[in-house]
């Protein structure tokens, strides 16, 4: 009897399933053992509560009397908030936004799979960087397009030679990310405005635009005075497909938006496109009440200092054991080179050591492994003897 599930399906399953295994390993592991005695860096599920004002805004919008709070809306959002939203990211890209431009989405993923079927027709081309966020293969393909792969260099910046060499007549759109998950890494404002220009001058030459998606929900998780730069005031090009997922520490009530540059090729058919595929793709609209907490609280955001404070004690600890790491703008996630070719061999290592971590392959580089440190201190200081331990061992057998 055949199976009983879509082969591909069965095969993306397969191939992203590297963070939920560890996830789930980690599970039985604090159940053996007790969780104070497993040291879980798998998942990036941020640290602590959202802020007192977010918090304080969803109670004053669940206690406002006004009728039809909880009914069908426009389905990019409120209009209010969309207005008030525009407002504030206007004065922090430094372009005129307006309402008109946006559409609140059910998270950074509703965004990006609405903003791809609105934007690209199956059979043309969608370029990532590697690594990437595992899930934007599986999003590329449900809109029955081709994914390209394009290698970042050593240090995981963008190599604009070898995103020239992938450009052809049917590249539609780039996906970028940055801060970047898994690596930390986050672009410069003068790689982004190189990349810009190479994509503007190919989309002059093919007669047709390539459109810039940026997903950037990492955007105020940045460090040592680091200011993510702003894609839409580099290029009309862009199109923001973004969560506060991170920034409010809010993942589970699936709350982001897409900003569309006015000035973009086409906006106003683009934003009637995602309007409508926002709908029709399901997720039909962001979730009303955190849409009006979010109308509430524009502009607030988590404390990250105790994000810094782990990376300030792990980074330099992992570097003088001898793990091989890049610094990092941004994020809560460290990606070191395995000290042995083959990673999943040195992630069993270190799940000896009762550490969970997850592979690089399942992110696109094989080689390397993604540490999450939204944990306390205290899992890091426990956790430390552990990454020196199983990595003296590897050398050890491999002197």
């Amino acid at each position: 009897m055949q199976g009983s599930i879509a082969a591909k399906i069965e095969t993306f399953m397969e191939a992203g399933s590297w963070i939920r295994k560890m996830f789930e390993e980690g599970a039985a592991l604090k159940k053996e053992f007790g969780a104070d005695n497993v040291f879980d860096f798998s998942l990036g599920n941020p640290m602590g509560d959202p802020p007192q004002r977010f918090l304080q805004a969803i109670r004053e919008a669940l206690d406002d009397p006004a009728p039809g709070k909880h009914g069908y809306m426009p389905n990019a959002g409120y209009p209010d908030v969309r207005a008030k939203l525009a407002e504030y990211l206007a004065k922090d890209h430094g372009v005129p936004l307006e309402a008109k431009h946006l559409v609140l989405t059910v998270g950074a993923a509703g965004g990006l799979n609405v903003a791809l079927k609105s934007l690209v027709n199956p059979g043309e081309t969608i370029l990532i960087f590697a690594p990437f966020f595992v899930e934007y293969r599986f999003y590329i393909d449900t809109v029955g397009c081709t994914c390209r792969i394009v290698e970042t260099d050593e240090d995981f910046n963008l190599d604009l030679d070898a995103i020239e060499q992938a450009l052809d007549p049917s590249v539609k759109a780039i996906i970028i990310n940055t801060p970047n998950n898994p690596t930390g890494r986050a672009y410069s404002e003068q790689a982004l405005a190189e990349l810009a220009r190479l994509v503007e001058a190919k989309s002059e030459e093919y007669g047709h635009p390539i459109y810039i998606l940026s997903d950037e929900p990492y955007k105020r998780i940045v460090y040592d005075g680091f200011r993510t730069p702003s894609l839409l005031k580099i290029t009309k090009n862009a199109i923001i497909c973004t969560s506060y997922s991170k920034e409010l520490s809010i993942p589970g009530e699936r709350l982001g938006y897409i900003a569309v540059h006015p000035d973009c090729f086409g906006v106003d058919k683009i934003v009637a496109a995602l309007t409508f595929c926002n709908r029709i793709l399901g997720f039909v609209n962001a979730p009303a009440l955190m849409q009006r907490a979010l109308g509430r609280s524009i502009g607030v955001a988590v404390d990250i200092s105790q994000y810094a404070e782990n990376r300030a004690l792990l980074l330099p600890a992992l570097r003088d054991m001898g793990y091989e790491l890049i610094p990092t703008e941004g994020t809560f996630y460290l990606f070191p080179k395995s000290p042995i070719p083959d990673e999943v061999a040195f992630v069993a290592e270190l799940k000896k050591e009762r550490i969970l971590v997850v592979p690089g392959r399942g992110f696109g580089r094989s080689g390397y492994f993604r540490i999450s440190y939204c944990v306390t201190r205290e899992i890091i200081e426990k956790a430390l003897p552990g990454f020196e331990r199983a990595i003296k061992r590897v050398r050890t057998r491999n002197l």
